[in-house]
């Protein structure tokens, strides 16, 4: 994924819930077909993983060397 360019990234490490999820989902929001969304934050962002399934999105996530998380989402091809 590291060598993966996100269109759009963000920052929710320091983000109090649920901004991280407001700002990722506004993000994906305005994003075309082969966009690309990269969420960071610092912990595991399990309820972002349904809204995203029923949203039609995919997505990898792996945790970075300084111990947060990267999400990197886009548009699903059979959305």
């Amino acid at each position: 994924m590291s060598d993966v360019q996100p269109d759009r990234i963000i920052d929710g490490r320091e983000l109090e819930p649920p901004e991280p999820f407001v700002r990722t989902m506004e993000a994906l929001d305005a994003i075309a077909q082969g966009e690309k969304v990269m969420l960071r934050i610092g912990r595991e962002p399990f309820p972002l993983y349904r809204a995203l399934s029923l949203n039609g999105f995919e997505w990898l996530t792996r945790q970075a060397p300084d111990g947060c998380y990267e999400v990197l989402i886009w548009k699903s091809l059979f959305r």
